[in-house]
């Protein structure tokens, strides 16, 4: 009896409690964080897109857990249309609210990268740089595209967004390469094919290290293809097998692959790597000697030789 006297007389304040209880706790649900958060990840925005397909969108990827109160959020800061388009950073955990701010107010959260390409590299070599350098890069696709554009991805360094499209980057570098070789002596007037040169290139970029050895090395190995000797040069083998001259055996020397210019004469199909500006240039301006051979020895000296048996005693002194 007493309760129920003491319900009678607080029915109003009792329900208005219940329902304040049960409103709070709605609205905790729907403002807490989704536990799926994708904390790391990096959420695109496309221009033109609607507020609806957003709102659906951020609710698929369990950024948000109420589309009303996100709309809502967006709605009194901005109206209708006031999302910004491009690539937000979710780099800390965020409510509806705080995602509506961000999104009203452009706030990325996502700073130019700087990423340094150094010549000689080939796109896996690149490709996996770049994985640990920019934000969710996809790797694959890059190679994709990139394999085939061996040798015109012109190392640089370059200040990109850290989410960059792997298409949009490798165009970047593309151009690059288009910019860079126009101011390479001689690549006007030169007779010899564009793709030859810079297949020489990135055999230069890896046989020397000096302007005036690889200018050398590339007037002997122009003097071998005139001649219809093979190259025979062992930086190929680290686009084969990733072996340089120290590490390779006589079966890798035997191993059939097009890029073995110990069996196949001619240029190999195509670059081995991305060569720089002086790779190229002494591709396009050889020096003409009466040497035949070469080799380096392990602290980078070049030694040259006109004949097989004086390579073969620079062999003896100089790799055994």
């Amino acid at each position: 009896m007493e309760f129920k006297k003491f319900f009678e007389a607080n029915k109003k304040i009792l329900f208005l409690s219940a329902g304040l209880f049960i409103l709070f706790a709605a609205l905790s649900y729907y403002f807490e964080v989704p536990k799926e958060f994708p904390l790391g990840q990096v959420v695109t925005i496309y221009s033109g897109e609607s507020l609806d397909k957003i709102t659906s969108d951020l609710e698929s990827l369990h950024i948000i857990r109420s589309p009303f109160w996100f709309r809502t959020a967006v709605i009194l800061q901005g109206g209708e249309r006031g999302v910004i388009a491009g690539d937000y950073l979710l780099d800390e955990k965020a409510g509806p609210i705080n995602i509506a701010y961000r999104l009203v107010h452009a706030r990325f959260h996502l700073t130019t990268a700087r990423i340094t390409i150094p010549e000689g590299w080939d796109s896996t070599q690149i490709a996996d740089y770049l994985k640990k350098n920019l934000v969710n890069f996809n790797q694959v696709r890059f190679l994709n595209i990139a394999k085939k554009e061996e040798g015109y991805l012109f190392p640089d360094t370059y200040f990109v967004s850290p989410t960059i499209k792997p298409e949009v980057l490798i165009d970047k570098m593309e151009k690059t390469f288009n910019e860079k070789i126009k101011s390479v002596p001689g690549i006007a007037t030169t007779t010899k094919s564009l793709g030859d040169i810079i297949t020489m290139a990135s055999i230069l970029e890896n046989e020397a290290r000096t302007t005036e050895s690889r200018r050398i090395i590339a007037g002997i190995l122009w003097k071998r293809l005139q001649l219809g000797m093979p190259l025979q040069v062992d930086a190929t083998f680290l686009y084969i097998n990733g072996k340089n001259t120290y590490q390779l055996t006589a079966d890798d020397l035997k191993i059939n692959s097009p890029y073995n210019t110990y069996l196949y004469k001619g240029l190999p199909p195509g670059p081995i790597d991305n060569p720089g500006v002086d790779a190229l240039f002494a591709a396009v301006n050889p020096i003409t000697t009466k040497y035949l051979y070469y080799l380096s020895s392990r602290d980078g000296t070049i030694h040259y030789a006109q004949t097989f048996e004086q390579h073969k005693r620079n062999a003896e002194l100089y790799l055994n």
